[in-house]
């Protein structure tokens, strides 16, 4: 498994910080493309490589009536748009085997949700595109189980393989951020991604909605850092409160300039 690869030179695993970042669902063409426009430029002045993320379909939802996006074909579509338009990596979630192939062709790094991190039948197809492969450590598991996870990588001949740290159950509706599990999962030979906004949330919290606790994505997001995380990911939306996914845990667009400014200072610092 190698521990440092590149993407459209982006880094992972080495001296950089990646930041994978966008609205958690597509809620249109053009406002998806004017928040990678507005992220890229909040991450090319502070010198950090953009990798843009967003959603197709968010099939995981508290209630049957939550927008759910555009679907896949659509949701594609966008994303292509994105990457020509602005030059940068994407990335997007799978929720079954048989939408791998489809999203590889235009997608760069295949993410598999944490709530999936288990399904060997959607890893195995997502390692057969060759692509680089995101994985979100499952709130229920342990960060030394995540092991099982690389080494079903590495027996489909994965090469480039990402593990992201979301937060874990902590009771009901409550997450806690156990940083020991960064290094502990790069000891695997991956580097580790912490998802700062993901991991405030309080699922399921507000009832038919998941809540969250978004002032506090600027510390954990720090503190990652500073335990020597290989990439930040943030969900980022320019009206929050009106987001509709993840509104209780997305940061204001308007806010990120500050939070990445001090991410690149501590980076600076542990490089």
């Amino acid at each position: 498994m190698k521990n440092i690869f590149k993407i459209n030179g982006v880094e992972f695993g080495g001296k950089q910080l990646p930041i994978i970042a966008g609205p958690c669902v597509i809620e249109s063409r053009d406002h998806i493309l004017y928040m990678a426009e507005k992220i890229k430029a909040i991450t090319d002045k502070n010198k950090l490589p953009l990798i843009f993320k967003s959603s197709f379909d968010k099939g995981n939802r508290s209630s049957h009536s939550s927008f759910r996006g555009p679907g896949i074909d659509s949701g594609l579509r966008i994303l292509e748009d994105v990457k020509e338009a602005f030059n940068i990596p994407v990335t997007t979630d799978i929720h079954n085997a048989s939408q791998a192939k489809l999203v590889s062709e235009i997608i760069d790094i295949i993410q598999i949700p944490a709530f999936l991190c288990r399904q060997s039948d959607i890893i195995n197809a997502a390692v057969k595109t060759g692509k680089i492969i995101n994985v979100k450590k499952g709130q229920f598991m342990a960060p030394w189980d995540a092991n099982n996870i690389v080494e079903k990588v590495a027996d489909g001949n994965g090469e480039k393989l990402l593990l992201t740290e979301r937060g874990s159950s902590f009771g009901y509706n409550s997450l806690v951020s156990d940083m020991t599990s960064i290094p502990i999962m790069q000891g695997f030979g991956v580097p580790v991604i912490f998802d700062a906004t993901h991991s405030v949330q309080r699922p399921g919290g507000l009832g038919k909605t998941t809540g969250g606790a978004r002032e506090f994505i600027p510390t954990l997001a720090k503190c990652a850092v500073a335990a020597g995380c290989n990439g930040i990911f943030m969900e980022v939306h320019d009206n929050p409160d009106n987001a509709k996914s993840d509104a209780a845990s997305q940061w204001p667009l308007n806010k990120l300039d500050t939070v990445l400014n001090s991410l690149k200072d501590i980076k600076e610092v542990i490089n």
